[in-house]
């Protein structure tokens, strides 16, 4: 029995709309507008999936004046890959998004401070035992259990939106709502969310709010109403636009709403409601440059969430401590000045130990006290991996590997959540391209030995961070500074005991007997990583140090 179901606009300085779709052969239907600035109108359908699209008069200075354009739905949550039309599913005379029956919620999912975040991007993850150029969400669920032998409890998934062309990495949206479908169905994005979270794993997802591509509908509708109309920021550096961006300062005062928010509101509640996701990455924040508007969604987002845990991490290059200030809207932002700290350090470019420390201890950069406040990496999405870098230095083999593993320990304890970015964990060295398909992760790799060697360090140490409850606070001290020899050591302590020391040597020197005064408890210490014990006596203790290495000890 057909029921009546509405279609909506929402264009209030535009002439006129109209509606067709698969419901009416192609056929227009006329639009009302009522007072709200919407164009609606009622159609009675059967149950069953239909395509549709909207023409309607173009306020866009982009167009003619009243020019006809035809425009899929902003609000459309599915794009039918073939068509490019919106497509709208009716069940028990309802729209829905697909029939999807989770079946994890109950599951318990760990806390922002006690995260190990993996970022990875779906097309280049793992393309599966077919001749694939890019992966599906199918593929990263058969990757579920190495990402649970790896440790990690929480996956950052970099954009899923829809955008223009079968490849890209995501970051310039055309359609808010709507999943890429070269990467799978709704179903099958919400069967990997649900099995992440049957694993007690947690799913972030990168999402845009600055800017959209030239093919969003809105900027067809009424180009002025929802985005600049030019730069937001007129002077900044061209290689920093990458689209039309939105105007979270413009107030329709005569509907008495602001348009951007209102609509990157409706995007941030259902990707919550709907795929059930626990935390948001807010990229380009330096552009969107608004904490009133973030506020809002942060604290709308958390609403939405409900009482499971939920994070908001910013992304704010150059960082800006102030986001996540007392008073500021992020609970985390990624922290750069790791990165960009230990990169020449581990290639043998530099050795400053301030800036060392002020890495590890983002509190010496202005960042306010506590665990979350920093998501800290040693690469990401937008950098080159490390081992490249370490072999356009000529620094290969071992040596590069444990440099990596030096990495690895100092990322691993330092103040703040990490992030590893995908394959760094085994040493992989796929170029990064964001334009180009077939950059599959090089799984083969981890049949080496070097490379199963490192993905076993990480496991221990990722092991060691969700564990031990001295590297879930922020409490930190340099006790041992040895800027001749580049050695230093830092010690993480909880109230209730639990203590880890990390020894750290940036030298090209084998240290024996190497004696660090200062320790902070006499008695058995247990190295993790080469799984031996050490007694420290006299608030001294006495280890061999390698080249290019870390030890991490842990109080007994």
């Amino acid at each position: 029995m057909p029921t009546s179901v509405e279609f909506k606009l929402l264009a209030p300085h535009n002439k006129a709309a109209v509606l067709i779709g698969s419901f009416s052969d192609w056929n227009e239907i006329p639009l009302q507008k009522d007072d709200k600035g919407y164009f609606r109108t009622s159609v009675e359908l059967d149950d069953g999936v239909y395509q549709y699209k909207f023409r309607i008069q173009s306020k866009s200075w982009s167009h003619e004046p009243d020019e006809w354009v035809e425009i899929n739905d902003p609000y459309v949550t599915e794009i039918d890959a073939s068509t490019s039309n919106g497509v709208v599913r009716i069940k028990d005379g309802e729209r829905i998004v697909d029939d999807y029956v989770w079946h994890h919620d109950d599951k318990l999912l760990p806390e922002n401070h006690e995260l190990v975040i993996y970022e990875l991007l779906v097309s280049d993850f793992f393309h599966g035992t077919q001749d694939n150029h890019q992966g599906h969400y199918t593929n990263v669920i058969e990757k579920l259990d190495y990402l649970c032998e790896l440790g990690i409890n929480a996956i950052e998934l970099m954009p899923v939106n829809e955008t223009p062309g079968d490849y890209n990495w995501g970051y310039i949206p055309s359609y808010f709502f709507a999943p890429k479908p070269e990467y799978g169905s709704t179903q099958e994005l919400k069967h990997l969310i649900d099995e992440c979270h049957a694993r007690g794993i947690r799913v972030i997802l990168d999402q845009l709010y600055n800017h959209s591509s030239e093919e969003s509908p809105l900027l067809h509708i009424d180009r002025d109403y929802w985005y600049y109309h030019d730069r937001h920021h007129p002077d900044a550096d061209p290689q920093d636009y990458w689209g039309p961006e939105f105007n979270y300062e413009y107030k329709d005062e005569t509907l008495g709403i602001r348009p951007a928010w209102e609509f990157m509101g409706d995007v941030m509640r259902f990707w919550v409601q709907e795929y059930h996701i626990d935390g948001i990455r807010y990229d380009a924040l330096k552009e969107l440059d608004n904490f009133d508007f973030l506020h809002w969604m942060t604290e709308g987002a958390k609403q939405v969430a409900g009482q499971k845990p939920f994070y908001n991490i910013g992304e704010h290059i150059p960082e800006k401590p102030e986001l996540i200030s007392p008073n500021g809207p992020m609970d985390g932002c990624w922290h750069e000045n790791l990165y960009q700290t230990l990169k020449p350090h581990l290639c043998e470019e530099a050795f400053d130990l301030d800036q060392i420390k002020q890495a590890i201890d983002p509190t010496q950069q202005d960042y306010p006290q506590g665990l979350i406040k920093a998501v800290s990496y040693l690469c990401n999405h937008d950098q080159k991996r490390l081992l490249l870098e370490l072999g356009d230095r000529d620094i290969l083999d071992d040596a590069a590997f444990s440099r990596a593993k030096l990495g690895a320990v100092l990322l691993m304890t330092a103040v703040g959540v990490p992030l590893i970015w995908m394959g760094e964990e085994f040493g992989d060295c796929t170029p990064i391209n964001a334009d180009e398909p077939d950059q599959q992760l090089g799984w083969l790799l981890l049949q080496g030995d070097r490379n199963r060697d490192l993905f076993e360090y990480y496991k221990g140490l990722i092991a060691l961070r969700k564990q031990n409850l001295a590297l879930q606070t922020a409490n930190i001290d340099f006790f041992h500074e040895n800027p001749e020899d580049k050695v230093f050591a830092y010690g993480r302590w909880n109230d209730q005991g639990a203590r880890v020391v990390v020894v750290a040597s940036f030298s090209d020197q084998f240290r024996a007997d190497y004696q660090i005064p200062h320790f902070p408890e006499n008695g058995t210490w247990h190295e993790w990583t080469k799984n031996y014990k050490v007694e420290s006596q006299n608030n001294q203790l006495t280890i061999n140090l390698g080249e290019y290495e870390a030890q991490v000890l842990v109080w007994q």
